[in-house]
């Protein structure tokens, strides 16, 4: 399956059904079908040839997400952008992926503007809402292939799309994700969650993450996909009543604004089968609020080289046989998923018994074939012939996943990976800054709360607030600490090296 026969099959079930739904205005499937040729046209008289990379920088928008599967049907790679990434590191993926052609949305004009000096390998810019100097009209980019026959190309590789991951070094990493790993991801969140009947999902999560691939499952039973183009509780509240939405996803963080929302209680969520969180750790008091107050709540565990669905959590498995909830497995992952094999590893590569603690690796044709253009941490993550997730965990008597820590100290703050060397890097820069340590603290709002625990310079003084406004001048306000801790020393070890489990300790009070 390439990424746009998820969109044919769902045509083959009716193609004036609606397709993509934003304020109020349907595209048919018949209408995006449309696109996906324009598109696919309007690359291969860009010179795009099979194999070729696109990018698209767009926020939730019912045109860019046609774009996928135009790029897939010209037999490109699709390379989704997140914007809310500093310029830097955009400008880095794009160079790292190759990218040929960017199609992007005019309120990122500026930071187009801020990286395309730098990126001559990129042939082709389009905006596709507006007319923006330096780039080519949507009406300027479809004519290029006007009047060619129809373009349906295989992917070359069964390459589907790239997508950026953050080292631990913070450098970025393009995660190579083929039709195959798609989908096996679709068809297990087809054959573990509910859906009686054509679904209606709602996408308020950017389409670049997890809201995004989770579209294609839904539109392979004729679905409906309703966008909404910026984040707005209330009315993802209204639009699940309106449209009647069946399925949704949202990180923990946003679950958590759903919850203490005053419309929630007089909102009619009878409709709604499936509602799926993950992407970060989720309070387990939180999530037991959620089951009684929204209902079918759905865990899904992956990461972007195993998209989705490493191990999942209908919403069965939230109760126990007597319909009470089942509060001893809310802090769980799930069970592993049926067609991925799960296992607990100890530093030496040998596999550990249920209950004892080790590296959660992985084998499944879920799994990425590597990271593009680079062998080297493609090995790495794949030794002792499995892949290997960089977290700590176990597996309880009852087969269920249970994550208890980082290997490589990465922090998930609203459903977003933030790097802590790439924090400390920034907080280090501040010049009253001696030393300093990153690390993440459980966060009812954040899932985790990125936390700058600093050494000033001899005689100098940091205020917390003006430390945490520098950071996000420099890496952007996701990555920027929300709590500034000011030591006069920081714990370390006989060589130098600061202790981060003595700080979190210190911190907890445990």
């Amino acid at each position: 399956m390439r990424i746009v026969d998820y969109l044919d099959k769902g045509a083959s079930l009716g193609p004036n059904r609606a397709c993509l739904t934003t304020e109020g205005r349907s595209l048919s499937y018949a209408d995006v079908v449309d696109t996906s040729y324009a598109v696919a046209a309007a690359l291969a008289g860009s010179g795009v040839v099979a194999g070729d990379k696109v990018a698209i920088i767009s926020s939730n928008d019912p045109v860019a997400f046609s774009c996928v599967f135009g790029i897939s049907r010209a037999g490109a790679v699709w390379c989704p952008i997140n914007p809310r990434n500093e310029a830097a590191e955009n400008r880095e993926l794009l160079a790292l992926f190759d990218c040929a052609t960017v199609i992007f949305k005019s309120s990122y004009t500026d930071l187009v503007a801020r990286i395309r000096d730098d990126l001559p390998a990129v042939r082709t810019w389009v905006c596709f809402d507006a007319q923006v100097e330096g780039a080519l009209t949507w009406d300027a980019f479809v004519a290029r292939g006007e009047g060619a026959s129809r373009v349906d190309r295989a992917a070359v590789d069964d390459l589907a799309m790239i997508a950026g991951t953050g080292g631990t070094t913070g450098r970025p990493k393009g995660v190579m994700l083929s039709g195959r790993n798609l989908e096996t991801m679709s068809a297990l969140t087809l054959m573990g969650y509910p859906f009686d009947g054509r679904p209606v999902y709602l996408a308020l999560a950017p389409l670049t993450h997890a809201a995004g691939v989770l579209c294609f499952p839904v539109l392979a039973r004729g679905g409906e996909i309703v966008i909404m183009r910026a984040p707005d509780v209330g009315e993802f509240l209204g639009l699940i009543e309106r449209h009647r939405v069946t399925h949704t996803f949202l990180p923990p963080t946003l679950i958590y604004m759903v919850l203490g929302h005053e419309a929630l209680g007089a909102t009619d969520l009878g409709s709604l089968q499936c509602f799926w969180y993950g992407a970060a750790p989720m309070s387990a008091a939180r999530l037991e609020e959620a089951l009684t107050r929204i209902g079918p709540m759905a865990q899904l565990f992956g990461q972007t080289e195993a998209p989705m669905m490493i191990s999942m959590m209908p919403p069965a498995d939230h109760y126990r046989a007597d319909g009470s909830v089942a509060t001893e497995k809310l802090s769980s992952a799930g069970r592993p998923a049926p067609l991925v094999t799960v296992g607990i590893m100890d530093e030496a590569g040998a596999l550990l018994p249920l209950g004892e603690r080790g590296e959660i690796v992985v084998r499944s044709s879920l799994v990425t074939p590597g990271y593009y253009k680079d062998p080297e941490a493609t090995a790495a993550a794949s030794t002792h012939g499995w892949h290997h997730t960089g977290d700590i965990g176990y597996v309880d008597a009852d087969n269920f996943l249970f994550i208890v820590d980082r290997a490589k100290d990465m922090i998930i703050s609203g459903g977003f990976n933030v790097y802590s060397t790439e924090v400390e890097q920034a907080v280090l820069s501040h010049p009253d800054v001696q030393d300093c340590a990153v690390i993440g603290l459980p966060d009812e709002k954040w899932g985790e709360r990125v936390v700058a625990v600093v050494q000033p310079q001899p005689g100098k003084l940091i205020d917390g607030g003006e430390l945490t406004a520098y950071v996000k001048g420099l890496i952007g306000s996701v990555k920027a600490p929300k709590q500034v801790e000011v030591w006069p020393d920081l714990p370390r070890s006989k060589v130098g090296k600061v202790v981060k489990t003595d700080i979190k300790a210190a911190l907890t009070g445990g």
